[in-house]
């Protein structure tokens, strides 16, 4: 039997996992052979990513390799978007990285603004403005003259200065450069001209690779601590959601994506950016995906404001299972009431049971007065942003959108699934929980000449990898629940 076996490393922000897939016979499956947490790190007022700890943790992963006697074939890494590591022209690491939450980008955008007009940023770029990208996180270590940013020789993202301490080797990949807003969407360079124009030394930014690109093999010493050997480290599509898409089992283009978790990314697939008047004033972002594709979406609060209430329940004495979570939702009156996920009130309040209650009120609506209101109320309302959202998208996508493909965690809970193609009217596909991780496998297969362009990739994940469908239903009660939704959102804005 013909059998490859790649190891992927997954970082998120709260937790980390090494995972073996392996390629055998052109049937995929995939084990998880080590998991650690991560999180950011406050020293001194400020926020870090402790990559040492991870290097530790990476090392782990290697060494538990060998002890369940795998051979990898390759290594991939993907993490989050935005962040970066400072290298001096010795090589040394300047300092842990400081975190996307760091407050010293606070206002900074508008400081950019003055210098070039946020249009025009847009523009150049076609990447949405968030307050932590990291042209901004650049232009703040400027201005506070930081130690790093003044000995820095270049930097690395966050998946490449991993495989960096792994190999000793530098690039700069292409889905997580795309990140930065300081990335030309047509050229697939960085645009240079931007960085200087605000300041920035572009002799930082190195030139950038493509995924698939060999990085280097394990160092020597490495290779021999872990008893691992020389595997080559392969720059994957190292931004995660980049490596999500890429493991949607699509069988054609006429598809939109949801990433659901305690972010919800929900877009398209297209092959050239989508640049224009509409999508600068709905800042839409247009990030690198494989195969040269763009990954055209909005970036939407998911079930962070669910997550807050079940701590905040929990600190009460009420601590809900998921199943009872989805129990409590649909014992209550369908409907009812409705937020806007994405209002800033929901950024980090107090309470998030009472934020939803103060915004019911503020709003003319009934408000939730049990945790199982609250829990429909949330549901509901993120099934009716994301229909918001898609018709957004569907008005400039270059072709149609014929259904909904759902992955990551929020996949698995099958009530929000149905409420999510109940509000926007067509099929919603969902699965696989694990994308991101398989898109890292299968980008490794594909740089072993095991796998073909996405399409062949899709279809061997396709056949690996169970769905759901939900068909839309009670549509005359939800076109009429979208309407409200509409008005009292309008209402916040």
């Amino acid at each position: 039997m013909d059998s490859h076996s790649f190891l992927a490393f997954d970082l998120g922000a709260t937790s980390g996992r090494a995972v073996v897939g392996t390629l055998a016979d052109g049937k995929f499956t995939m084990e998880e052979i080590h998991r650690f947490p991560n999180s950011i790190m406050e020293l001194h007022g400020r926020c870090y990513w402790n990559v040492y700890s991870l290097y530790q943790e990476l090392k782990q992963g290697l060494t538990k390799c060998v002890q369940k006697g795998i051979k990898p074939t390759s290594i991939g890494i993907d993490t989050w978007g935005v962040d970066f590591g400072y290298i001096a022209k010795d090589g040394s690491i300047l300092g842990l990285p400081r975190a996307y939450r760091d407050p010293y980008t606070d206002g900074v955008p508008e400081e950019v603004f003055r210098i070039m007009p946020r249009e025009e940023v847009y523009a150049r770029t076609g990447i949405q403005v968030m307050y932590f990208n990291s042209l901004y996180q650049l232009f703040a270590a400027k201005k506070e003259k930081s130690s790093a940013y003044e000995n820095a020789d270049k930097i690395l993202f966050m998946p490449d200065l991993l495989a960096y301490m792994l190999t000793g080797k530098m690039v700069c990949e292409y889905t997580e450069a795309s990140t930065s807003q300081l990335v030309n969407p047509a050229t697939k360079q960085f645009d240079k001209e931007l960085a200087e124009a605000v300041g920035i030394d572009s002799t930082l930014l190195l030139p950038i690779v493509m995924p698939g690109t060999v990085i280097g093999e394990l160092t020597e010493e490495l290779a021999e601590e872990t008893g691992i050997g020389r595997v080559p480290v392969i720059a994957i599509a190292g931004h995660d959601t980049a490596s999500a898409i890429a493991a949607i089992p699509a069988t054609d283009k006429e598809f939109a994506f949801l990433s659901s978790g305690t972010w919800s990314l929900m877009g398209i697939e297209c092959e050239a950016p989508i640049i224009t008047e509409e999508t600068t004033r709905l800042n839409l972002t247009n990030e690198g995906g494989i195969d040269g594709t763009t990954c055209f979406l909005n970036n939407i609060t998911g079930m962070w404001l669910l997550e807050q209430c079940r701590k905040e329940w929990e600190k009460e004495g009420h601590q809900y299972s998921y199943p009872e979570i989805i129990s409590m939702a649909e014992s209550a009156t369908p409907l009812r009431s409705f937020v806007n996920p994405n209002d800033p009130l929901f950024t980090n309040p107090a309470s998030m049971s009472a934020a939803i209650v103060e915004y019911c009120n503020r709003t003319g609506q009934p408000a939730p007065e049990t945790h199982a209101q609250i829990i429909r109320c949330i549901f509901e309302s993120l099934a009716l942003c994301y229909r918001s959202t898609l018709e957004d998208i569907g008005n400039v996508s270059p072709h149609p959108i014929k259904r909904l493909h759902i992955i990551g965690g929020g996949s698995k809970n099958a009530l929000m699934n149905q409420l999510t193609a109940n509000a926007i009217g067509i099929p919603v596909i969902a699965g696989p929980s694990e994308a991101t991780a398989i898109g890292n496998c299968m980008m490794q297969a594909r740089a072993a000449g095991l796998a073909g362009d996405r399409w062949e990739m899709r279809e061997l994940i396709g056949k690996a990898v169970e769905t759901s469908t939900f068909h839309p239903a009670d549509s005359t009660a939800w076109q009429e629940a979208y309407a409200r939704y509409r008005s009292v959102t309008e209402q916040t804005r």
